[in-house]
């Protein structure tokens, strides 16, 4: 189906962004450690790393529930009818789903007054705009959405889905 390689396709690609970006910034931390040895710290390194990590977070958490691989403990669940744990199953895809949606719709009016405002954080050499974590953050909470209602209809279906995979 279209949509679902469309959305595989675009939640791989942020999943390699975001590991790259993460990977960028390791190296402004390392550079601003060995700045700040030698006296003289980089400036703005908090406010670049507190906006890249939500936007690293937002990017990966679409492949993070379209791998399987989103965290959840089941240790309980194990022990009930597979009935139930099934039923249960469809019941946190589609509560997923809501979430991730609320916090879509939740998002637009911040992430459209940041944009027209000129929000920036941090003050004096370096002000990083907030816009661009706004905006991840509606951007990843819909594909996570999405993802989640794509494996809650293949539940209900009786589709197969192949894991997401690099």
């Amino acid at each position: 189906m279209l949509l679902i390689r469309l959305s595989d396709w675009l939640t791989r690609s942020l999943m390699v962004l975001g590991a790259v970006w993460a990977f960028a910034l390791c190296f402004l931390i390392l550079a601003d450690i060995v700045c700040r040895a030698i006296g003289t710290p980089l400036s703005g390194t908090k406010e670049l790393v507190a906006n890249s990590v939500v936007i690293i977070v937002f990017m990966q958490v679409g492949y993070a529930i379209r791998s399987g691989s989103m965290l959840r403990a089941t240790f309980v669940v194990d022990m009930l009818p597979p009935a139930v744990q099934r039923l249960l199953f469809i019941l946190c895809l589609a509560a997923g789903a809501g979430i991730f949606f609320f916090l879509l719709h939740a998002g637009i009016t911040p992430a459209l007054r940041s944009l027209a405002n000129g929000e920036f954080d941090g003050e004096g050499a370096l002000r990083v705009p907030v816009w661009p974590a706004r905006f991840a953050i509606i951007i990843g909470a819909g594909l996570a959405g999405l993802n989640y209602l794509i494996l809650l209809l293949a539940e209900i279906l009786g589709f197969r889905l192949a894991n997401l995979e690099l």
